[in-house]
């Protein structure tokens, strides 16, 4: 029985530092704002419950009881990641964050870009 929790919980932490490996080469290795939102806000935050959830295996085959507070970690990662994601894209829209070339699709304009006319086209800033 022992050996089949250490395999479950082996299978957990790997799964979660594979999420979180790849959640940070794409923060790292994508061109523009909006796209290296994806890799903290959505892979890294799988990763990171992956690995809560092995460790709530562990101690829990090992002290004979459900730990379940660490629960409470990704309960609270999974609410605060997408709002906080959510937030930073609108700022980002809001700021006229320059776009790669590779964003498919625009953000929308907002109110204050429309009254001044602003398509939401990337605008190039030159020294001034």
């Amino acid at each position: 029985m022992q050996t089949v929790i250490e395999a479950i919980v082996c299978v957990l932490l790997l799964v979660g530092s594979l999420f979180t490996l790849v959640g940070a080469v794409g923060l790292a290795r994508l061109p523009d704002f909006f796209m290296r939102l994806h890799g903290p806000t959505k892979s890294t935050t799988l990763g990171v419950g992956g690995i809560v959830l092995a460790s709530v295996v562990y101690f829990s085959a090992h002290d004979n009881f459900a730990s379940l507070h660490e629960l409470l970690i990704p309960a609270f990662l999974f609410l605060t990641a997408p709002i906080s994601a959510h937030m930073l894209a609108k700022a980002g829209i809001q700021q006229q964050v320059p776009l790669s070339g590779a964003t498919r699709g625009m953000p929308p304009v907002t109110g204050a870009c429309a009254e001044r006319g602003d398509t939401g086209e990337p605008v190039e800033r030159g020294e001034g």
